[in-house]
Formats: C-alpha cells, sequence, structure tokens
C-alpha cells in the first residue's frame, strides 16, 4: 500500500493537439510544451474518440514500448483517439499483434532484414544509386533532389528486398502514397491499401515452398509450412513495403537539414570517417512523423512517472520526444555529430522496434556518400523558406528539394 500512495490519482487537464502542418524541420511546438508540463500528460488528437495518455520521457517511453501490459491488439476494440482521419486496421495485422503471434509474424521475414540479410543488397542498391546520380548530374542544374534520387531510391532498393519486379515500383509508389496520406479522404487511401493487399497475395501465393532470400519468397515459404496464414502473410508485406518508402521522407529532411547548414555539410564531406555517427545523430534529432503513431491500450492498472494509468485507458508514447530528453541527450536541440554514446529511439524499441532500421541505415549512408561526393557543390536553389514540406502526410518530409551545383 506504500508504494500506491505515492501515486497520483489527479489527472492532468486534457491537452488538444491539433494536426499541424509544420515548416522544414521544426520541432511541433505543442509536443514541446506536452513535455514540459510533465512526463506524462493526457491528449484529444483530432479523430477518433475520447483522451489518451501521452509518455514522452525516454526511459518511460522504453519501458511501456517494452511492457506486455500494454497491449497493440487491445486497439481494435476501441475507437481511440487518433491522429489519422480513419482506421480501420487489418485484424491479424503485425502492428496490431501481441507476442507470441507478433514475435512468430516478424520472425519468418527477419533474415531479409539481418545485418547479413541486407549485406545481400548492399552492392545492388549503390549501383542503383550511381544511375539515379548519373542521371541527376547529366541533366544538370537545378534540378528536384526528392524526384531525381530520394524517391525513386528507397522504392527499388525496398522493392529488392520485398522481391517486387522493378516493373511493379511505380504502382507501388501510388498505393503507399495514397495509403498514407490523409488529403485524399478514407474511401481512396482503404482502396490502395485493398489493391496492394491483392498483389502481394498473388506475389506470395506464387512463391510458396520458394528458397529465395527475399522477403515475399520467405514468406511463401513460412505459409508453405503452415506458419502463417495468407492474410498474415499479406498484412506484413504492405507494412513492409509502405514502411520502406518512409526513407525518402527521412532523407529529404536530412538533407535538408545538410543543405541548410553548409558548415554540416562540409565537415562530413572532409571528414568521410564520422558520416555513420553523424547520421545517427540527424535521425535522433529529425522529427520523422507528425504528432504520434498507434496507440496501446493498458491491460491492468500500471504506474508510469507517478501516474496510475488504469486498465483500458489509451496509451500514447512519443519517440520524438524520447530522443529530446535532456536527461539522456544533453542540449538535445542542438545537432552534435561527435555525440556519444547516442541510443536514440528513431526506429522504436522493443518487440515493434522497426524491422527495417538496418536497412534504412544503409540506404542513408549510400546517400550522404555518393551525393557528398559526387556533387561537391551541391547547395539550395531557393531559400530555406521557399522548401515546401507536404500538408496532411503523416510522415513529414519535403515536398521537393530544388538543388543547384
Amino acid at each position: 500500500m506504500t508504494g500506491e500512495s505515492t501515486l497520483t490519482e489527479v489527472r492532468p487537464p486534457v491537452r488538444h493537439w491539433p494536426a499541424l502542418d509544420l515548416p522544414g524541420s521544426q520541432f511541433d511546438p505543442v509536443l514541446a510544451e506536452l513535455m514540459a508540463e510533465g512526463p506524462v500528460t493526457r491528449i484529444q488528437l483530432p479523430n477518433g474518440e475520447g483522451w489518451a495518455w501521452l509518455v514522452t520521457r525516454y526511459d518511460d517511453v522504453r519501458r511501456v514500448a517494452n511492457d506486455p501490459r500494454f497491449s497493440r491488439e487491445a486497439v481494435m476494440e476501441k475507437q481511440v483517439t487518433r491522429l489519422a482521419p480513419h482506421f480501420i486496421p487489418d485484424r491479424g495485422a503485425v502492428g496490431f499483434l501481441d507476442p507470441p503471434d507478433h514475435t512468430r509474424l516478424r520472425r519468418s521475414v527477419a533474415p531479409a532484414f539481418t545485418a547479413k540479410g541486407v549485406e545481400r543488397v548492399r552492392q545492388k542498391a549503390r549501383a542503383m544509386l550511381d544511375e539515379l546520380v548519373d542521371d541527376l548530374l547529366r541533366g544538370g542544374p537545378p534540378a528536384d533532389l526528392t524526384s531525381a534520387v530520394l524517391t525513386p531510391f528507397p522504392i527499388a532498393v525496398i522493392c529488392e528486398v520485398m522481391g517486387v519486379p522493378s516493373g511493379d515500383r511505380h504502382s507501388m509508389h501510388l498505393w503507399t502514397q495514397l495509403i498514407l496520406s490523409s488529403a485524399h479522404g478514407k474511401e481512396v487511401s482503404e482502396r490502395a491499401k485493398r489493391e496492394m493487399a491483392a498483389y502481394f497475395s498473388d506475389l506470395v501465393g506464387l512463391r510458396e515452398n520458394s528458397t529465395g532470400e527475399d522477403v515475399t519468397s520467405l514468406l511463401g515459404a513460412a505459409l508453405g509450412r503452415g506458419e502463417l496464414t495468407k492474410e498474415q502473410a499479406v498484412g506484413l508485406a504492405v507494412l513492409l513495403q509502405i514502411g520502406g518508402e518512409a526513407v525518402t521522407a527521412n532523407s529529404g529532411q536530412l538533407f535538408y537539414l545538410l543543405l541548410t547548414r553548409p558548415g554540416l555539410a562540409e565537415r562530413l564531406r572532409a571528414e568521410p570517417e564520422i558520416r555513420p555517427r553523424a547520421i545517427d545523430e540527424l535521425l535522433r534529432y529529425i522529427p520523422h512523423r507528425n504528432a504520434v503513431g498507434l496507440s496501446r491500450i493498458a491491460l491492468e492498472d500500471v504506474e508510469i512517472g507517478g501516474v496510475r494509468i488504469r486498465a483500458g485507458d489509451a496509451v500514447y508514447i512519443s519517440y520524438l520526444a524520447a530522443n529530446r530528453d535532456p536527461d539522456v541527450f544533453p542540449d538535445p536541440d542542438t545537432i552534435d555529430v561527435s555525440r556519444s554514446p547516442n541510443p536514440h529511439v528513431a526506429f522504436g524499441f522493443g518487440p515493434h522496434y522497426c524491422p527495417g532500421g538496418i536497412l534504412a541505415r544503409l540506404e542513408e549512408e549510400l546517400l550522404a556518400d555518393a551525393l557528398l561526393d559526387r556533387v561537391p557543390g551541391m547547395r539550395l536553389a531557393v531559400p530555406p523558406d521557399q522548401v515546401f514540406f507536404r500538408k496532411g502526410a503523416l510522415i513529414r518530409g519535403p515536398e521537393a528539394l530544388p538543388v543547384t551545383w
């Protein structure tokens, strides 16, 4: 009973968190205010119903992400306050499973995303990137770095990892854009998701009992062994394909930061050995999404940050906030490429840690090497405030990145 008496039952006020279309890589001012108010606050997002807890401190975020008492699966049964205007998760989708089912599904594709699995595509990825940079240089300045390199490269890489034929890359990109945007409405987004799912249903079915190393072959083999259902295989394929394009937005922000900080870009040109560490620091710093992602439901009463969260309450964690926790990252609003250690959570934490983290790092490193070394005079072709970021998107990034050299 003594431990319980330290918990506060005074609930903080519910703060409305609007969907802001923020310029550049500006940190969300509402999130900054919520972080200042305390480790655990309450929020109401633009869609869904009710309110939810928001957890922002680094240690608390990692604890919730890794605690089985906070369930993703239970979200299926509730109408939780949320950022996206529509929310119809596919039952059995890996993002809404808890261990051990979640672990079993992830295991089926894990070989494609290990360091060894990612190395399998390094040479092909570098060759594809060199072709794109060749085309960029051949076309001459000015150019849009987003459409010339930062969009086609991650699409080509994730399609290679997934086992999607190169002729189908364009369809994959269109579907992904419609699924990730809230600007087109629920029906358009849902139709794109169904079309992508139907595509992967056919592809995985064709690869049943396959011995290939790409994701759809691994899923087909697992399906043949009876380790997962067709619906589960398709749901996982859709999630991984969509996630692969997040690199476009992240690398767009990464190069926006480098192009608006010429001193930093020059240092990375001069000291290539520090690039991996610099990329980690930029990944920590970049606000890669708007607001928060998927919620969890408390399965029992739990104490977090001195606050009692009741069974049935919805809980969000903010990895963006955790990456700016001053107790873990001194002077967190400064880009410090010598920061060490840098235990950022840009790829999440716990069972739902982004499976593509190693792949994303590889892509960012290849992009930095290619563009810093092969286009040494690259700079913004417009003032920084004329670089417009996507509106109505869940994942943040520039619409276009006009450059010259």
